[in-house]
């Protein structure tokens, strides 16, 4: 099974579209393919592609830190130690997790001579999965609530996706993977054969082309350039980013109004663009 990544850093390039066009083009080819949004924060590939989340097939489970307070000595060991400076405490007062900034690493429970810290699991995010059709499934990753690191609800995503691959002996993998550079970005594209650096025509979409191209040098990831709107704005400076760093324009798409329209009421299963 081949491994493909959908990225590009900067949003409203068109990642989710190139992302179902590609899902589109090769399911035409009669090969089986996933289509796995990890945009967790803001799945949207299932509304491009006319789908439903209704039940969920997994959910995702965090860490917390919860106080007993008749323990608790407000000796402030904990809030001294938070690399993440999830823990607040007014002098004198008992101190308060805020879960929003916790990573869940456990150090303050580990450090605690009280042992006035509980661990409490909490929901997270939770997984989906829609059959298309017989050859293509879309699994959708989402978080619950306010989550600051979505890593390792993409981690848990990829791990069922590739379950779910293996059962049905899919042909490709394709990652869509949410905007920025982040480590929910990163935990998508490590093990990608191929990445696709979605990007426009515009000074802001070169700028962040070249900052996820030097990211997936490092992660030494095989990778092509897509111009979406390539017949719009300054062709010129992705072709020079294109020369200078020796990495391939695969696809250029120009504007289109069927897209749009297509794009607009969830059906972009009929746009052949790729």
């Amino acid at each position: 099974m081949k491994q493909f990544a959908i990225t590009g850093g900067k949003g409203g390039t068109g990642k989710s579209t190139v992302s179902v066009l590609f899902a589109n083009k090769l399911r035409k080819e009669g090969k089986k393919v996933i289509l796995c949004d990890c945009d967790v924060e803001c799945p949207n590939d299932y509304l491009l592609l006319g789908q439903e989340l209704k039940k969920a097939e997994k959910k995702v489970f965090a860490q917390f830190p919860k106080l007993d307070k008749k323990k608790c000595q407000k000796c402030g060991l904990c809030v001294q130690n938070c690399r993440a400076n999830a823990i607040f405490q007014a002098p004198g007062q008992y101190p308060i997790f805020l879960h929003e900034l916790c990573s869940g690493c456990g150090l303050c429970w580990h450090l605690c001579p009280h042992q006035a810290i509980k661990i409490e699991k909490k929901v997270t995010g939770e997984i989906f999965k829609n059959k298309i059709n017989e050859n293509f499934y879309l699994v959708t990753g989402r978080s619950v609530g306010v989550v600051d690191e979505t890593g390792p609800i993409v981690t848990e995503l990829r791990d069922y996706v590739l379950k779910l691959a293996k059962k049905i002996k899919a042909d490709y993998l394709l990652l869509d993977t949410s905007v920025g550079m982040h480590c929910g970005v990163i935990r998508a594209l490590i093990g990608a054969d191929l990445a696709h650096a979605v990007t426009e025509p515009t000074p802001l979409g070169a700028h962040d082309l070249e900052l996820i191209l030097k990211l997936l040098k490092v992660l030494k990831v095989s990778t092509k350039i897509v111009l979406n709107q390539a017949d719009l704005g300054e062709g010129e400076l992705i072709d020079r980013i294109a020369r200078k760093t020796g990495v391939e324009i695969k696809y250029k798409i120009p504007y289109s109004k069927e897209l749009v329209k297509a794009y607009s009421q969830g059906k972009l299963m009929e746009v052949n663009l790729l």
